[in-house]
């Protein structure tokens, strides 16, 4: 069983499928547990509809517990700027070298905190990192794929949940990397394995 855990952002209309896969394996077969966190304690609603219940609130989080930290997209983080206590709180993490994994429109909040200079990365577009973050450095290193994992660093297009769960899994070593590709596989192309009953 790891020691440590899974940190999971839940704000105010997170998409709260995006990390779905993510979530499921790294608890069924990294036998992670789960800490739902939130900017405070407070209950939070996804953009689903699903009420959701923190665990521990962003001023809390022990780095020295966290495994990875994971920020789901929403409409949020592309029409208001993202909260200084997160910020330091991604920088915190960075700097003791721990796994930060964004998918879709969280993309800008870890460009925000200045996390993508210097390495690949990915989102939903050059030029939607360009129109959401003014201040956008790292352009050059922009990489066209579904998911890209770079230093502890993961990110993901919105469209890229089953890579963006992969690249997770890989960056914690859950399952093999032929097994991790015949996951990717049967979620992404939505068929058993020839032979699988």
């Amino acid at each position: 069983m790891p020691t440590k855990a899974v940190y999971f952002l839940a704000v105010p209309g997170f998409a709260d499928w995006e990390a779905a896969h993510a979530l499921a394996e790294l608890c069924r077969q990294g036998h992670y547990r789960v800490q739902v966190v939130g900017l405070t304690r407070d209950a939070v609603k996804s953009m689903g509809g699903l009420t959701v219940q923190p665990t521990t609130a962003l001023v809390e989080v022990d780095p020295d517990d966290v495994a990875v930290f994971i920020l789901p997209g929403g409409d949020r983080w592309e029409q208001q700027l993202v909260e200084p206590e997160l910020v330091a709180a991604l920088k915190t993490l960075e700097t003791r070298a721990v796994p930060i994994a964004a998918i879709c429109a969280a993309t800008t909040a870890v460009a925000r905190a200045g996390l993508l200079s210097g390495r690949r990365h990915t989102s939903n577009g050059r030029e939607y990192l360009k129109h959401h973050v003014p201040d956008y450095v790292g352009s050059a290193m922009y990489v066209e794929a579904p998911a890209v994992r770079d230093r502890g660093l993961i990110t993901a297009r919105g469209l890229a949940d089953v890579e963006f769960a992969q690249e997770i899994m890989a960056e914690l070593r859950v399952l093999s990397d032929s097994d991790r590709a015949s996951w990717t596989s049967l979620f992404r192309g939505g068929r058993l394995p020839s032979g699988a009953a």
